[in-house]
């Protein structure tokens, strides 16, 4: 009889000749979701041995797999920022770069940690000290939660649910042009009890929203939106070309034509001071650094990724 650590082995061995990245880490991810255990709970369970419907049920799935369908449409959801989103066809499966895309808007909206007090000097007399219970109060800082998010392009909804339980005072708004998307979207909000914080709208982009005013302004508007060519996707790996929606993966001007209107009209819909965060493709930001400069953009930024590719972009309306 067959055991875990056999079929383990047996699974990375066919993975790695059917060319799957992380052959290993996928083998685990399957058999344990298959047994219904975690994955350290495997290395505990080596010798155990396999039943036959247990291994039938791990074989099925090890035949999606090795057909290059996607891990987590196997798995059927995907953690991110914390997370558990449902995640299928209907929608492109979130990326660790979009997760820290997050955490770079989250780090952008924090206020500055305040420099610490200076050390008393021996050169003052006791008497002439200020006692810390003592000292005048500092100025409350500016608050970091904005109050009105924008989210262009959600797809699962993975940006704007993971704004809205970090910031559940937010009001926000998340479109997409796909109906599929959105119904995603929404059971997904509905999952982590946070529809009633979040309003999906379908809309090509600003098209559905009203016209630009401070009473409809946004503390921040973000947005992971199609930037790779014709020729990037034919070259990804099937995973991605074969099963994303392509709509969320191709944009015409060699990847820019989705960030140009963006970055075009993002300006008169944020609040003074308000930031703009992208995902972008690495070769796009001199273009988005000119563009944004002629808007009228402030604070302009241009982010690395984790890999050290220029993969973020940030700018900021003036205030006034």
């Amino acid at each position: 009889m067959l055991t875990l650590l056999d079929i383990l082995q047996k699974t990375t061995a066919f993975f790695t000749d059917k060319g799957v990245p992380s052959p290993r880490h996928d083998a685990e991810c399957l058999v344990g979701h298959a047994l219904g255990l975690k994955r350290m709970q495997l290395y505990l369970q080596f010798e155990r041995p396999l039943k036959e419907p247990e291994l039938e049920t791990i074989r099925a799935l090890v035949r999606r797999r090795a057909r290059r369908e996607p891990l987590q449409h196997i798995l059927g959801a995907v953690e991110f920022s914390g997370l558990t989103l449902k995640t299928d066809p209907r929608a492109l499966i979130p990326r660790p770069e979009t997760e820290y895309l997050v955490e770079l808007v989250i780090e952008r909206l924090s206020p500055p940690t305040p420099p610490p007090p200076p050390a008393a000097s021996s050169d003052i007399p006791a008497a002439d000290a200020v006692a810390p219970s003592d000292a005048p109060p500092s100025a409350p800082s500016a608050s970091a939660s904005p109050l009105r998010i924008l989210d262009l392009g959600t797809g699962t909804g993975a940006i704007a649910l993971a704004l809205a339980r970090r910031y559940p005072d937010a009001s926000i708004i998340a479109t997409d042009t796909s109906d599929d998307a959105l119904a995603l979207a929404r059971e997904n909000a509905a999952a982590l009890s946070l529809a009633g914080q979040v309003t999906f709208l379908r809309s090509d982009w600003f098209a559905a929203l009203p016209p630009p005013s401070p009473a409809t302004a946004f503390d921040l508007i973000v947005s992971n939106p199609p930037y790779l060519t014709d020729d990037e996707v034919a070259a990804a790996e099937p995973e991605v070309r074969d099963h994303d929606p392509r709509a969320a993966l191709v944009a015409p001007e060699a990847g820019l034509a989705d960030l140009r209107v963006i970055i075009d009209q993002a300006r008169p819909r944020l609040a003074p001071g308000g930031l703009l965060a992208l995902e972008t493709g690495i070769a796009h930001h001199d273009a988005l650094l000119a563009l944004a400069d002629e808007r009228g953009y402030t604070a302009i930024e241009s982010v690395r990724d984790l890999a050290g590719r220029p993969r973020f972009f940030f700018a900021r309306a003036p205030n006034p």
